[in-house]
């Protein structure tokens, strides 16, 4: 499946309408529900195939953000044969008690691998604490930015955005008269 087929795959099975709220607080009338494609395995494999070759070369371990990100980044690393780490928004007060779940990423680059970007808020949270881990992190990897100021939010932390695809990418062609 070519990109443009995989755009219009997760148009079709993800974009709603209405008014929605998101984590930015940014109100829009337009949302790509991520579990909507995540929960499709066949989509999801196909995502993280397209995804692949856009890890970057030194990479070593690839971080999935709690809740959709986990998804995502445990597709993307059967496809690239890279361990994963799950990162909690917050460490529960039982049993291990860590960030990070799965692989260690003390010392270690680390990709940040994400669903859907707005302002990279999420992003830069996961990413100040784990490098508090000594997590050496440059880069994090969408399946779609929103295009609503994710690479700009990230670079003064020095973390340049990847995506997949863009809400550009994931509008319906316009009909020719």
């Amino acid at each position: 499946m070519d990109l443009d087929e995989l755009a219009q795959r997760i148009y079709q099975t993800s974009h709603l309408t209405g008014e929605f709220v998101l984590r930015s607080g940014i109100t829009t009338n337009e949302y790509f529900d991520k579990y909507r494609f995540e929960s499709d395995p066949v989509l999801l494999d196909a995502i993280a195939e397209a995804m692949a070759p856009l890890v970057p070369t030194d990479t070593e371990v690839l971080a999935g953000l709690e809740m959709g990100g986990i998804p995502v980044v445990t597709a993307l690393s059967r496809h690239t044969g890279l361990p994963c780490a799950f990162v909690r928004k917050h460490p529960k007060p039982y049993g291990t008690r860590r960030l990070a779940e799965g692989a260690d990423v003390t010392g270690r680059r680390v990709l940040i691998v994400e669903d859907v970007v707005t302002k990279g808020g999420q992003i830069l949270q996961s990413t100040n604490d784990l490098r508090t881990l000594d997590a050496t992190i440059h880069s994090a990897l969408c399946v779609i930015d929103r295009q609503q100021g994710g690479p700009e939010a990230l670079a003064p932390a020095n973390i340049t955005l990847l995506s997949l695809l863009t809400a550009t990418n994931l509008r319906p062609p316009t009909p020719h008269p």
